[in-house]
């Protein structure tokens, strides 16, 4: 009975994490792929906020 707790609490070392990160991980890439152009006029748009803001800031 004490051998079959032991080896339901003991963390097995298998490869569902690696599979679970390489998946988000192709569907990251796969996002920027599809979403380049909607990516770079967001970051754009940021970027010229943040600047507006800070020059706003700093004037």
């Amino acid at each position: 009975m004490k051998n079959k707790k032991l080896t339901v609490l003991k963390k097995s070392s298998g490869i569902d994490g690696i599979l679970v990160t390489a998946g988000l991980c192709i569907i990251a890439l796969l996002l920027c792929v599809v979403m380049k152009d909607s990516l770079t006029t967001f970051i754009t748009t940021i970027v010229q906020s943040l600047t507006t803001k800070a020059t706003g800031i700093l004037g």
